[in-house]
């Protein structure tokens, strides 16, 4: 196990670095993060506003799942009147996030960016590539296989016996919690990228402790699994492995021990 006290001191070695770098007082930065805020809700109200408008569509994608399963129901059930409502909000948030990402994200970028090496700055593209495509990835594969694999065992294996009655307000929660969810923990490499450009973790250190990761990844798996056999188990557990370990790579890739090296052998050279 890492020494939190050798932890502390690398980031707090790492951050001082950077301090040395040209940069913003402390009234800029927030007057800067200010600014940032306000273009991401702008650009998430235009992305909510443009959802909302294509909110039946976007909600018969929602349904889709459950409408596969050919149940005696064909409507979502609700015991409030704000319920159909508050679904619709719901769809044309997400919606609208997911189209306004790409901006937000080249927001959060300009925020941090001040705080980065010229060198480092070059990973711009790649960050909001990769951001946006792992977490359509997560979605992706929680809207295709967990979302289906787990309405069939819970309400067709499970409840098989008794009389569905699904409400709005419990489907729509389900079903963000899945898809929410894996494609939140599909962005593992960025979160690894970020730590080991600072200097906070290296690939030496994530590969020291990759049966650790192991563990956390299959206690994941067994949390969102639909079914308690190992088979489907690890059907959920290897991507999610797949992701650490190219998060491994992502770490030798732009870690500054890396950097250093080729900077001094470049030196050499000359």
């Amino acid at each position: 196990m890492v020494d939190p006290a050798d932890a502390i001191e690398k980031a707090r070695k790492s951050f001082s670095e950077r301090a040395e770098l040209p940069g913003m007082s402390l009234m800029e930065h927030l007057d800067e993060l200010r600014r940032r805020i306000i273009h991401s809700a702008a650009y998430l109200c235009v992305g909510f506003f443009i959802a909302f408008y294509f909110r039946e569509q976007l909600y018969g994608i929602v349904q889709a799942p459950l409408t596969k399963l050919n149940l005696p129901i064909n409507k979502l059930n609700f015991f409030h009147p704000m319920d159909a409502m508050n679904l619709y909000l719901q769809v044309g948030l997400i919606g609208g996030a997911i189209l306004a990402s790409p901006f937000i994200l080249y927001e959060v970028w300009l925020f941090i960016a001040p705080g980065l090496y010229q060198k480092e700055k070059r990973f711009v593209i790649p960050f909001m590539t990769a951001t946006v495509g792992l977490f359509l990835t997560g979605a992706a594969f929680g809207y295709f296989f967990v979302l289906p694999g787990a309405l069939k065992i819970l309400i067709l294996g499970f409840g098989s016996k008794f009389n569905p009655v699904i409400s709005i307000e419990d489907y729509s929660g389900f079903f963000l919690s899945i898809i929410l969810g894996l494609g939140i923990s599909f962005e593992l490499p960025i979160l690894i990228f970020f730590l080991a450009l600072f200097g906070l973790v290296s690939p030496r250190f994530l590969w020291k402790n990759i049966r650790y990761a192991i563990l956390a990844v299959f206690i994941v798996a067994a949390i969102i699994c639909p079914s308690p056999d190992p088979g489907t188990m690890c059907l959920y557990a290897v991507p999610m492995l797949g992701l650490y370990i190219i998060g491994i790579g992502v770490a030798w890739w732009v870690h500054p021990s890396r950097r250093k090296k080729k900077k001094k052998k470049k030196e050499a050279a000359g």
